[in-house]
């Protein structure tokens, strides 16, 4: 237990010690909600407001506000929990490139304890920034338009937990094989521009074709998402019921927003959302676990 909370340190501090990775790390879910805001929020906006016009209902500006708000903060809590767990995990493909990976196996180290090392180090560090781009995030939302609970609040934080531990664990088994720092960057690029999109962040399911929606439904990011989704912009149906929207208008619009997700027609309960990234992160755990299993038996180093 000794080493591992030594090696757990270790990796912590040599992430946060990289100013260059650290901050591009911080700034990043910053980033993207500055874009999301400036390019984005209109084209939701427009969707909504188009939406409610043709079923004939009207809404406040300041419940507009939080409609987008709530699906701008939870998409980009939903891309930011995976491409940071990436960006925090490089750290292992790094000891490899400089041969720090083989002098610490030199020593009396369980290449186990090595593993757990670098996930648990990739959790703290991913969850901090999560959790600080989730603060921000909020005091957007209560700039826009604030809809939420203290319920609603704490799933969000709950949400990105989750997230949190199925981006680190899918990180550590992509990036586990890779052992060049150009490998990295391409893997890193790779997942910063389509996981958005195979999520459901940067455009609705609802919007692909019938036959992709199929395929993304057995994703377990997408139902992340959906979890984000539905905590985000609980609040705000609320308030449209309250104000006497349509049962079937609220329900159209959840569907517009991926509130609603399907499976083959057959509607997500939100609980069966939960059990789908938690068998999802079990899942990812254990693949890595066997890949650290193979690779000490065939006796590879770095």
């Amino acid at each position: 237990m000794t080493g591992l909370l030594a090696l757990v340190k270790r990796n912590t501090k040599l992430y946060f010690k990289d100013k260059g990775m650290f901050f591009t790390s911080l700034i990043t879910p910053l980033i993207l909600l500055v874009l999301y805001g400036t390019f984005l929020s209109n084209v939701y906006e427009d969707t909504f407001r188009g939406a409610l016009e043709a079923a004939g209902a009207e809404a406040s500006d300041k419940l507009i506000g939080g409609c987008v708000g709530g699906e701008l903060v939870s998409s980009l809590l939903a891309v930011s929990c995976i491409t940071v767990a990436f960006c925090s995990n490089l750290l292992m493909v790094q000891d490899k490139v400089s041969g720090a990976r083989r002098d610490i196996t030199i020593a009396p180290v369980k290449r186990s304890t090595l593993a757990l090392s670098y996930y648990m180090s990739t959790l703290l560090s991913t969850l901090l920034i999560c959790l600080i781009a989730t603060g921000v995030c909020l005091g957007y939302l209560a700039y826009e338009g604030w809809y939420l609970t203290g319920e609603d609040v704490s799933c969000i934080i709950i949400d990105v937990f989750l997230l949190v531990l199925f981006g680190t664990a899918l990180s550590s088994c992509v990036n586990f094989p890779l052992y060049t720092s150009g490998q990295a960057s391409a893997v890193g690029t790779i997942v910063s521009a389509g996981y958005g999109f195979i999520c459901g962040a940067y455009m609705p399911i609802s919007q692909f074709s019938e036959g992709l929606q199929k395929v993304i439904s057995f994703l377990p990011g997408t139902y992340g998402t959906g979890l984000l989704r539905n905590h985000a912009l609980r609040g705000v149906f609320e308030e449209m019921g309250d104000e006497g929207f349509p049962p079937e208008v609220v329900e159209a619009i959840k569907d517009s927003v991926d509130c609603n997700l399907y499976f083959f027609d057959e509607k997500v309960p939100l609980n069966n959302m939960y059990v789908i990234v938690a068998a999802a992160i079990i899942i990812a755990i254990l693949i890595y676990i066997a890949m650290n299993v193979i690779l000490h038996r065939r006796n590879i180093g770095y």
